[in-house]
């Protein structure tokens, strides 16, 4: 597949070039910067992402980083037997804990999930960071929705990060995912409270929390083009002759809707 000229396989992390370093150099240089495609393209363009990992795994498929990275472009194209696999490859060639809770997501994806659940309750959790707990605890709440365990899913996310004013990376999603399990339970003052609590929280625009809160506020959003093209619509039909009053009513009612919104 082709590289753009900007990438130079330079953007990597260091730990993943450090890895490369067991590959001799011109491949571990083409390795490089199909890892870049991949991180470049994994949110926008996954099926992209992921011809580039399946190259990457063709070159290197003895180095970690590789085996996580195609791991990761699998599942973010739905992929989620073939990213388990890959996510287990790269377990064992580390020994981390850190793609537990995204290898019980795949469980999810693949319809199991009370093995998610047995793997959100296993010693591997303890030894996860706070970010990795907090993951875990989402897909955890995710299982119980799953079994349309909805309760059980409110609880499992009720947390002393759940209850903090402290805003993390974590944060607006947990926010976010206590709001839905709330609303889909029909609790849904407290929903609105929590999804006004995760827009606060959301910096970079991880969730569509003020979508949803917008929704249960009742506002609706016009699409910009479609109301300019409508406004110069009116205009050319105010301007023709033998309009009938009942359509320059109609129009100028229209109008005033429009501008309310």
């Amino acid at each position: 597949m082709p590289i753009p000229e900007d990438v130079t396989g330079e953007e990597i992390d260091k730990d993943v070039r450090q890895e490369l370093q067991s590959l001799p150099k011109t491949l571990a240089d083409d390795v490089a910067k199909n890892l870049v495609m991949v991180a470049r393209l994994i949110d926008e363009d996954p099926e992209g992402a992921y011809g580039y990992s399946r190259v990457a795994l063709r070159l290197a498929s003895r180095v970690a980083a590789v085996r996580e990275a195609a791991g990761f472009a699998a599942y973010a194209n739905q992929k989620y037997s073939e990213a388990l696999a890959e996510f287990r490859a790269a377990r064992r060639m580390t020994g981390g804990v850190d793609l537990w809770p995204v290898m019980a997501d795949c469980e999810r994806g693949l319809g199991r999930p009370e093995k998610a659940l047995d793997m959100a309750g296993a010693p591997e959790v303890q030894k996860l960071d706070k970010a990795g707990q907090v993951e875990m605890r989402l897909v955890a709440a995710g299982a119980r929705r799953d079994m349309e365990q909805l309760d059980a899913a409110i609880v499992t996310l009720q947390s002393p990060e759940l209850a903090s004013n402290s805003v993390q990376p974590w944060t607006a999603r947990l926010r976010y995912a206590y709001a839905d399990a709330l609303l889909a339970a029909g609790r849904e003052r407290e929903a609105r409270e929590w999804f006004a609590k995760a827009v606060e929280a959301d910096r970079d625009g991880s969730t569509d929390a003020s979508d949803r809160l917008a929704e249960m506020d009742g506002v609706e959003f016009v699409d910009a083009l479609d109301e300019s093209e409508s406004e110069s619509e009116s205009e050319n039909e105010g301007n023709g002759e033998g309009e009938s009053p009942s359509a320059s009513q109609e129009d100028g009612a229209s109008q005033e809707d429009g501008d309310e919104d």
